[in-house]
């Protein structure tokens, strides 16, 4: 007979725990374990070794009897070959991030903080996708009602089915008129948090595309814990997952993120899903940012960009254009670089504010780059070139709040920096690309091509790159530099006085 096993589960991290504590043993956060139970077999596994053990039978400590055929496993031989035909989203920054587009029968699982708008993107592709295939958005933050609201705010054309508490019947509601020939490929709601009735919808309903709108709110009555906590999200992430391998339905799923800025039960979720987007970008800004962290369909690292509108999210389709400045009226301390996020380079102003500190120790302030490395930059500026850092407050900001972190953009760092200090301008008509080395050297960064493309095909004239590197034929002048101090004297430009600088003011 079963044996029923009780252990504890921490609703933060995910840990497990034979015995409760007031303190998780893992990520130290209080009163965040629940006591759960789990049903253990009384059937014993047999061993692999010993006299009694599977493999074969034993007699005098020798083996007699043939290896048992696989049955279940084949080889790669046997496994039929499956064309995978992706489908587009409708949105090619979606479809970038996702490898070339959704891949059928695929899980894929969109973080981000609330209000970000997460659920406008899977509204405004749930429509694009319902003009050729049966979607189903369930809806567990939300009544029928105000997803019809907000979807004819965003101009959804696709009659939404919401389907009614009872399953019984199904009300079409219209906001535009219904095409004859669009006859199973609509967009259905389902205001649901169960997730018994949900599965029971979905094999009802056989929709190619389920939208899960959030994975928190769902809750399976058999397990004793709240919605939201570790079990409930595990455990129902796992039967959608079932449902989407073997009945071969696309998961789209929302899961919010927590006050540390992780995924809910991150642990429990990334491994289980084949695609994980995190949907970045501040709150109080235009643009949003769909970035690819985990994908087993393509490249991770990819990022797409979209701009919040009256209507909607709409997708950008030059985002260099987005982080560039003015570049006719430049200003002191600005530097262009070229970032790249997974294949995409992005043209970025980065500007630089250094003054006089009136602290006993001076101020670093850092906004989308990494701090860490702006105070190595510092250090090697004033070790390396002279310049008393130590006694000057430090500002790095990017324009537009883009998180370039890499190390491609650590030149363009110090010359805006140098920039400012000097009270200089760089030419507008130059980008910087390289790596900062603590003994002021300048390193040779990957995708150097890409970079260099990108900023030929903006109209930029030089680029200084670091020595060494092999640049390709392009409209474009190429400054090699091997040291930081080499790269100052190429990107400002030399102050010529001329007749009008070198007569006296009238005051004077």
């Amino acid at each position: 007979m079963a044996k029923a096993k009780t252990f504890f589960v921490c609703n933060e991290c995910g840990a497990e725990s034979p015995q409760w504590f007031g303190k998780c043993p893992g990520c130290g956060t209080y009163n965040s374990l629940e006591e759960q139970i789990s049903i253990q077999s009384s059937v014993d596994v047999p061993s692999r070794g010993g006299v009694s053990g599977w493999q074969s039978t034993q007699t005098n400590g020798k083996s007699h009897a043939k290896p048992a055929k696989a049955r279940a496993s084949l080889t790669f031989n046997q496994i039929t070959d499956r064309q995978i035909a992706r489908w587009e989203s409708g949105y090619g920054e979606l479809d970038r991030v996702l490898g070339g587009g959704i891949v059928p029968g695929s899980m894929v699982l969109i973080g981000g903080d609330p209000g970000i708008g997460k659920s406008t993107l899977l509204l405004q592709v749930s429509n694009q996708l319902a003009q050729k295939y049966r979607i189903l958005y369930v809806t567990g933050e939300e009544s029928g009602q105000q997803v019809k609201l907000r979807a004819s705010r965003l101009g959804v054309s696709k009659p939404l089915g919401v389907v009614n508490e009872e399953n019984v019947t199904v009300v079409v509601e219209t906001t535009l008129s219904i095409d004859p020939d669009s006859i199973g490929a609509d967009l259905y709601v389902l205001p649901e948090t169960d997730l018994e009735e949900i599965l029971r919808e979905i094999d009802s309903l056989k929709p190619n595309v389920a939208v899960i709108d959030s994975i928190q709110t769902v809750f399976f009555p058999a397990l004793t814990s709240a919605p939201g906590s570790v079990a409930q999200v595990r455990e129902c992430t796992a039967a959608l997952m079932k449902v989407a391998k073997h009945e071969d339905v696309t998961m789209l799923i929302v899961g919010h993120v927590t006050k540390e800025g992780a995924i809910a039960g991150p642990k429990v979720l990334e491994h289980l899903v084949d695609t994980v987007l995190y949907f970045e970008g501040d709150r109080f800004a235009s643009h949003r940012l769909l970035r690819t962290v985990k994908n087993r369909f393509g490249a991770t690292h990819e990022i797409g960009i979209f701009e919040m509108v009256a209507e909607g999210l709409r997708e950008v389709s030059n985002p260099s254009e987005l982080f560039l400045g003015n570049r006719d009226d430049p200003a002191p301390g600005t530097a262009i670089v070229v970032a790249c996020e997974g294949t995409r380079p992005i043209v970025v102003e980065l500007q630089a504010l250094v003054s006089p500190t009136s602290y006993p120790s001076p101020r670093r302030a850092g906004t989308g780059v990494d701090y860490n490395r702006l105070v190595q930059i510092l250090a090697v500026l004033e070790k390396r070139v002279g310049i008393p850092m130590s006694k000057l407050d430090s500002y790095v900001a990017s324009a537009g709040g883009l998180n370039v972190e890499e190390p491609a953009v650590d030149l363009g760092i110090a010359i805006a920096i140098v920039a400012s200090f000097r009270d200089r301008i760089v030419d507008p008509g130059t980008v910087l690309i390289g790596e900062v080395g603590l003994g002021g050297q300048v390193r040779s960064v990957s995708q150097m091509e890409l970079r260099l493309k990108e900023a030929a095909k903006l109209g930029f004239k030089r680029a200084i790159v670091p020595k060494g590197t092999k640049f390709p034929d392009l409209n474009i002048e190429i400054l090699p530099v091997s040291k930081v101090i080499d790269a100052i004297i190429a990107a400002i430009p030399h102050q010529e006085l001329t007749a009008d600088d070198l007569e006296p003011d009238e005051e004077e």
